[in-house]
């Protein structure tokens, strides 16, 4: 009788249960490396919505301009989001104001009547008072001519020590290379601290609860950065209204020549 001799156990090749416990840690690192916490989510959210209503508010003062010969005024802290004056003309606060809601028919507005971005505030609008407020008379831009007309809102690219000269002043230019120096309007947002206004540098120049210095032509715009950088936290949105574009919109209007 032949004894049977059992097999000798083996082991295919692979991973064991610690290798494979090491991997997965790797791997589970990797992946939260990646995630963007919620909270960045909401913010990225946030502020691509509100460059959305920045822009579509820009077409609707197009239309405005197309309808009327004219930009609307700013509103003023108690024009219940009217432009102020009415009818337009000499603005109260040509630079430091708000987005007039309700002559432009825009939502969504707070208990003040102002229009409000994704995070709650009010939406600042500022627009050239060059040429006698001819962008903001009715007829004013055609009696000044298109090649009168010199619009001169400030656009700054800032993050340096002093990105104004002359700030407060009516001559107020950029330091260095300006993004515009033509800008018929600025359309913009305070961001996630407009509650209180930033303190840093560039925020404190842009008209907020915080502002360092008086409201003036020139503004300043560029990529949001944290507390920590040289200049400090900036996370303002800007656009502005170039006025070529404008123009190109009042001559199809029939309201240019």
């Amino acid at each position: 009788m032949k004894t049977a001799v059992p097999q000798r156990l083996t082991f295919s090749n692979g991973f064991t249960l610690t290798e494979m416990a090491v991997v997965l840690v790797i791997v589970a690192l990797l992946i939260a490396g990646l995630v963007i916490p919620f909270s960045a989510q909401q913010d990225i959210r946030a502020r691509q919505e509100t460059e959305r209503m920045l822009s579509d508010i820009r077409e609707a003062l197009l239309g405005y301009a197309a309808a009327n010969g004219r930009l609307p005024c700013p509103a003023t802290a108690a024009s219940n989001g009217l432009e102020d004056p009415v009818g337009g003309g000499v603005c109260t606060s040509a630079h430091g104001g708000f987005l007039p809601s309700g002559t432009l028919g825009i939502a969504p507005i707070n208990s003040n009547g102002f229009a409000v971005d994704t995070w709650n505030q009010p939406i600042r609008y500022a627009v050239s008072n060059s040429n006698a407020s001819a962008f903001t008379t009715a007829n004013g831009m055609r009696a000044a001519t298109i090649t009168v007309l010199a619009p001169d809102l400030q656009v700054c690219p800032g993050q340096v020590a002093s990105p104004v000269s002359n700030a407060g002043a009516a001559n107020a230019t950029c330091n260095g290379t300006a993004l515009s120096t033509t800008a018929v309007a600025v359309i913009y947002s305070l961001g996630r601290n407009g509650g209180t206004g930033g303190a840093g540098t560039d925020e404190s120049h842009n008209p907020n609860p915080n502002s360092g210095v008086a409201a003036d032509r020139a503004f300043i715009s560029h990529l949001e950065t944290p507390s920590s950088a040289p200049q400090g936290e900036f996370d303002d949105v800007v656009i502005w209204l170039s006025p070529n574009i404008l123009y190109s919109r009042l001559i199809a209007a029939g309201q240019l020549p």
